[in-house]
């Protein structure tokens, strides 16, 4: 079932994908990562000026990567606000994502914790570092073939 949003992509033949709705009913696109920056911006235009959070999350072993965001249009009335959901995915090998971090500000370190915990690398994001770990970790702790090392450093822990 093609959602609202859908139907106004596809009547200004912007290329996605509909992923019907998810359990709230806010719906759910898939949006190349090509694409991505460009529809970001159309969607700010359009209204969706609050991004209420982004993630990101390893789909299979060997799989792709995914980067999802959650958008917001308020506007000022008494209605509910429209939500909705994007999902882009990348290949594991080469998962560049273009930054939304210049049309939404405030998705500077949830980006950072994608790329700092899958190895999402987000083009033209402001200051794209590790924050969460340090930066002679190797690898990615989150992807689903990641391999922990076999030795823990205990002489910290008192």
């Amino acid at each position: 079932m093609q959602g609202r949003l859908s139907a106004w992509l596809v009547k200004h033949g912007l290329i996605h994908r509909s992923l019907g709705f998810d359990y709230q009913g806010i719906e759910t696109l898939q949006i190349k990562p090509e694409d991505w920056h460009s529809i970001a911006v159309i969607f700010y235009v359009y209204g969706y000026n609050y991004l209420r959070s982004q993630c990101a999350y390893d789909v299979a072993p060997g799989g792709l990567l995914a980067s999802v965001y959650h958008l917001t249009r308020i506007e000022n009335s008494v209605d509910q606000p429209e939500e909705v959901c994007i999902k882009v995915f990348a290949s594991r090998r080469n998962p560049r994502i273009s930054s939304v971090f210049w049309v939404w500000k405030s998705v500077d370190f949830q980006e950072r914790e994608s790329y700092d915990m899958l190895g999402i690398p987000y083009d033209n994001q402001s200051c794209l570092k590790r924050i969460l770990l340090p930066k002679s970790w190797i690898g990615w702790p989150l992807r689903k073939d990641y391999i922990v090392p076999n030795f823990y450093e205990i002489q910290d822990a008192h």
